[in-house]
């Protein structure tokens, strides 16, 4: 298992305990703490009101103003009438059950902290408005974990965004524009998750900011795997790249046209590159992430990235058994 995993799966009363999650991240995400040491809400309905949300449904939970652990307590499909947006201090917890949240608007996190949400599939988002296609929109909000999700077949992307990890994606855009400067303080760690056949593009797409992509699977996307524009920072880190038969689209990375991409800072650290796969290096800047003691974690080589994914996307968790 990995840093993450580990710190909580071992524990067979996981379910007893499962605000011990909080601790687990790692990486730019490390101090999100979600709902901890807040009352635990289940979602017993999955039908969704936005215009008076009922006790008991996602949205109800997720709008509350107090720190909330939000479980559930059946297997559900949950089709959003409108984007939910999740404030702050909630954990999102979908362990022991399978959730879906499918087949209508997703999820965003806008100007809003210690979020968490871990064990859903999100998947089959539709545009409320534009820009609104994604699974999960980030915006203007800090100490957001994800973690064992899966994502799939959403009209505008998948992730918008600091920490994605385990998840399983069928991709996401750092970065609001090339014009907004805000985005230079962005923090982001990209970890441990399976990015799988077919993908287009932007695993991440970095717009100014840092980005640590770090012990990720990549499987034959079909244009690029990473990119960036207005002067990112990436460091590619024990990940297993494995290009496609596209003989154009065998470069890791993308580059827009003009000649300033030289300057920026790319790198790439014990990767594994397989079927030709490529990453061309640029630039001479720092690009360790200098994580604190708190966000540390072991970056293993590419090699170890076949077990390391093996369990991307949601687990199937069982009371009184590790999970």
């Amino acid at each position: 298992m990995n840093a993450i995993d580990s710190c909580w799966r071992s524990d067979p009363n996981w379910d007893a305990n499962r605000q011990a999650l909080a601790d687990c991240a790692r990486g730019f995400g490390a101090d999100a703490t979600g709902g901890k040491n807040g009352r635990v809400y289940t979602v017993t309905d999955s039908s969704d009101n936005p215009s008076n949300p009922k006790p008991g449904t996602l949205r109800y939970g997720a709008i509350q103003r107090e720190h909330l652990w939000i479980i559930f307590a059946e297997d559900m499909i949950i089709s959003l009438k409108t984007v939910l947006s999740v404030s702050s201090y909630k954990t999102i917890d979908g362990r022991g059950v399978k959730v879906e949240i499918a087949n209508g608007p997703c999820m965003e996190v806008r100007s809003a902290s210690h979020v968490i949400t871990h064990g859903i599939s999100i998947h089959d988002c539709e545009a409320q408005r534009p820009g609104l296609g994604d699974a999960i929109t980030i915006t203007g909000s800090s100490d957001v974990w994800i973690d064992h999700c899966f994502f799939s077949s959403c009209v505008d992307g998948l992730v918008d965004i600091i920490l994605l990890a385990k998840s399983y994606m069928h991709v996401m855009l750092l970065g609001h524009d090339d014009d907004h400067d805000e985005d230079k303080s962005m923090r982001i760690t990209v970890a441990f998750n399976y990015f799988g056949p077919g993908l287009v593009q932007r695993m991440p797409r970095v717009r100014h900011g840092y980005a640590h992509v770090a012990n990720n699977r990549y499987e034959r996307w079909t244009i690029y795997a990473i990119g960036g524009s207005a002067n990112p920072t990436i460091l590619s880190e024990g990940n297993q790249y494995t290009a496609s038969d596209n003989p154009r689209a065998k470069e890791v990375t993308m580059r827009i046209q003009d000649e300033d991409w030289k300057t920026w800072t790319r790198k790439s650290s014990r990767d594994v590159f397989n079927s030709g796969a490529f990453f061309v290096q640029s630039g001479s800047g720092s690009y360790l992430p200098n994580y604190s003691p708190s966000q540390s974690f072991t970056v293993a080589h590419g090699a170890a990235v076949l077990t390391l994914t093996s369990d991307a996307g949601p687990l199937e968790c069982n009371t009184n058994k590790t999970c």
